[in-house]
């Protein structure tokens, strides 16, 4: 997946137009649905019972999953959005190293 976690990426369609265009902090990635959680973005009500004492109850409000394919990353560099492309590199025991590279400013993101 050309996305990981921690990574900072921008909301660019969707079904919540409220989000297009914000950016947000990637925080957990599911590759065999090909969804993410962006923190901040695209929140949505669970109504909850209380399992454990202590447990919170009520109408809690989290993030939901966003499509891979509805976001882009943005460059750390030139802090633009970008697309992702693949290179590689050599590495310190001498063995070639696959790193991600931004196709507008055309360095490492990694």
């Amino acid at each position: 997946m050309k996305i990981k976690t921690g990574d900072t990426v921008m909301v660019i369609t969707g079904n919540h137009e409220k989000d297009v265009g914000e950016k947000g902090k990637v925080l957990s990635v599911d590759p065999k649905e090909g969804r993410i959680v962006v923190q901040g973005r695209r929140m949505v009500i669970r109504h909850t019972k209380p399992r454990k004492q202590g447990a919170p109850s009520g109408r809690i409000e989290r993030e939901g999953s966003i499509d891979v394919s509805n976001v882009m990353l943005v460059c750390p560099r030139c802090n633009k959005p970008t697309r992702v492309g693949f290179t590689f590199t050599d590495g310190k025991d001498g063995k070639q190293k696959k790193v991600r590279i931004c196709k507008k400013c055309h360095k490492n993101i990694d």
